[in-house]
């Protein structure tokens, strides 16, 4: 499939963002980068995320930003709603790379560093 645009959104010093940007330079495939640091994370996209590959996809809770919340915040997380405002207030809880494939047709998007998945696109 052609691609019209695809964005990578994440973290510059994110490990899987930097494998994720890389490969995707190397496949040749353009793409535009979006630094949840610098330019925020969108909120209309979060809503559409959490919609498309569900909460429990998009919310990392392997990494360093989710041990560092109370065992009582975490378990208070239990569906989209109730792990919106714990993402929009640390964006680093988003698992990352979260990329958006942009054709004429549809944008797809994918969750995670998986290059064996990109490779079919």
């Amino acid at each position: 499939m052609k691609y019209t645009a695809i964005t990578l959104y994440g973290i510059a010093n994110c490990d899987s963002v930097k494998k994720a940007r890389t490969w995707l330079t190397e496949q040749g495939f353009e793409h535009v980068f979006h630094d949840f640091k610098k330019q925020g994370l969108p909120e209309k996209k979060l809503h559409h995320w959490l919609q498309q590959a569900g909460w429990e996809t998009v919310l990392n809770r392997k990494g360093t930003s989710w041990r560092k919340l109370s065992l009582a915040e975490q378990s208070s997380v239990t569906n989209a709603a109730t792990a919106l405002p714990f993402i929009l207030a640390n964006p680093s809880l988003v698992k990352r790379p979260i990329i958006e494939w942009q054709s004429n047709e549809s944008v797809e998007m994918t969750v995670g560093y998986q290059p064996d998945q990109w490779l079919v696109r």
